[in-house]
């Protein structure tokens, strides 16, 4: 019934009225039996004493059996009723007659109470029994003849018990006042704990909840990100279907700490510093994956963490095309300002006069040209890598720098962990700081940057030089962590990507500079990789 009264906030006080209702009618309940067996207790002590009393009276000892014994023992006994207001007084002879009652009409008649024969064998006890008036609590005392040596009659001494409803009534005010006051008390505090936990619940219903929870995992299970969310332990509190497939763990890892799941996580992290981290790297066996990790607040105070994650290929596939376009359009703006150069040098030759000099010219380019982009079609797999490449001879020409692609350079498909490897940005950051550098170069020497790529399978080298002014050493280690850049604001941050690229399948990065000489060398080999988890 209760669950059908609507809101929390009515059912907890519905719930706390029906449990003040029955505790306050049990406790009445118990209250009224603990008086009631209280003063019977008291009743049966009263009752002892005063037959005990009237069983040592002289006048009653030596007159119980006697033809006139009821006029002298009547008396004694009506007063001791009287004085220690008891309901009744009954003496009796050996043959149970009656020689005082509180009936005067039954003195002489036989006492047939059922429960007084022990008390005519000289045993003195209490009884309980329905008695002429009522039930009641009876003592029995043997009566003993002046001398001691027998007994005479019994001393029967009767109280009536109060009834329960009587009882009630007695103290209804006392008890009446403790239920409304407890039960006042009880729907306060209901109303102000329902208060409390809607606010918690900010204000929701509990079908409102379990229909978010619902709303959650179903969200959870359908997105393609992998997902997992800890508490303010550390302890995992979701992780959704494409997590599961690919950390390989199963429904048991729920409300485990997630260093026994993923050892290295580094959610516990997050929840202690509050930072978030977006586009992190990560591996898990042979997969490269991104990972975005983000405290979880609740009222300003942090929660938990959750991390989202998917394979890295899948990110790249997505920006597969943008990269090409990118690496194609920067290969045409090198071009187009590396033509516009050599038209202009077309046309004042044709102007002078030159034809001959102005057509070996564009026989010479043009074969350059083709011979260069024969060589990089032919040893490069990765189309991206024979456009960039391209874009960067391009560009170094727009510069003035040579960039010279070493005869031995190949790159075929790469496979397993390296297969996601940003070789691209790899390879474009190298070379563009080569290029700058070289074309830095205020010696007289001819700018110049030589290139070494090789590769395929799960192994891949490059090598960039450059003759540019170098890198002071003091100045090296912030470079490549990405807090120093010698290129100005928003810049500089191309030898710190390339520095944890590599990191992240475990390969090897070697920097050996001085003035006239740079050089940058890069090894990834996956047999010897350890990569990174979570």
């Amino acid at each position: 019934m209760i669950g059908r009264l609507g809101s929390l906030q009515t059912r907890i006080t519905a719930l706390a009225l029906v449990i003040s209702g029955v505790a306050g009618m049990m406790g009445g309940a118990i209250l009224v039996n603990r008086l009631l067996s209280a003063i019977q207790e008291q009743q049966g002590q009263l009752a002892m004493a005063v037959a005990r009393t009237i069983a040592q009276v002289e006048d009653v000892r030596s007159s119980v059996g006697r033809p006139d014994g009821a006029a002298v023992i009547q008396p004694i006994a009506e007063r001791m009723r009287i004085e220690a207001r008891v309901d009744y007084v009954v003496v009796i002879d050996m043959d149970r007659v009656r020689f005082s009652s509180a009936l005067p009409e039954r003195l002489g008649t036989v006492f047939e109470g059922g429960d007084e024969g022990p008390a005519l064998a000289q045993q003195a006890y209490l009884s309980r029994a329905a008695g002429v008036r009522g039930p009641s609590v009876r003592a029995f005392v043997p009566i003993l003849s002046p001398d001691g040596l027998e007994q005479v009659g019994v001393a029967v001494v009767g109280v009536l018990e109060p009834q329960p409803i009587e009882l009630l009534r007695a103290v209804q005010s006392d008890v009446l006042l403790a239920f409304t006051v407890g039960l006042s008390t009880a729907l306060v505090g209901a109303w102000i704990l329902a208060r409390s936990i809607r606010r918690q619940m900010f204000g929701l219903e509990p079908r409102e909840i379990a229909r978010l929870l619902e709303e959650r995992v179903a969200i959870a299970s359908s997105i393609r990100e992998g997902l997992i969310a800890i508490d303010r332990e550390g302890r995992i509190t979701l992780v959704n279907d494409q997590a599961r497939q690919m950390l390989g763990i199963g429904e048991e890892v729920l409300r485990r700490p997630v260093r026994e799941v993923i050892p290295n996580s580094r959610l516990p992290v997050i929840t202690e510093t509050g930072i978030a981290e977006h586009d992190q790297p990560m591996r898990i066996g042979a997969h490269l994956l991104v990972a975005n990790r983000v405290p979880i607040r609740v009222g300003g105070e942090i929660v938990g963490a959750v991390a989202t994650f998917r394979y890295r290929s899948d990110v790249e596939r997505l920006a597969e095309e943008l990269t090409s376009v990118q690496q194609f359009v920067k290969a045409l703006r090198a071009s187009n300002h590396e033509w516009l150069n050599k038209l202009h040098t077309i046309a004042g030759l044709l102007q002078l006069g030159r034809y001959e000099r102005a057509k070996e010219y564009i026989f010479a380019e043009t074969e350059g040209q083709q011979e260069a982009a024969r060589f990089i079609a032919r040893n490069f797999a990765d189309a991206r890598i024979s456009g960039l490449l391209l874009g960067k001879v391009a560009r170094a020409r727009e510069l003035g720098v040579e960039l010279r692609i070493d005869d031995e350079s190949r790159l075929t498909a790469l496979n397993g962990a390296l297969k996601g490897i940003d070789v691209v940005g790899i390879a474009g950051n190298l070379l563009e700081n080569a290029i700058e550098a070289a074309a830095s170069t205020r010696d007289g020497t001819k700018p110049l940057v030589r290139c070494r790529i090789r590769g395929g399978g799960h192994r891949l080298t490059i090598d960039v030089v450059d003759n540019g002014p170098g890198i002071p050493d003091e100045l090296l280690p912030g470079i490549l962590a990405g807090e120093l850049s010698t290129k100005g604001a928003g810049r500089g941050m191309g030898l710190a990507l390339v520095r944890r690229e590599v990191d992240l399948v475990g390969g090897r990065l070697a920097v050996d500079s001085r003035p006239g000489s740079t050089r940058f060398s890069v090894v990834l080999d996956e047999e010897v990789s350890v990569g990174r988890p979570d």
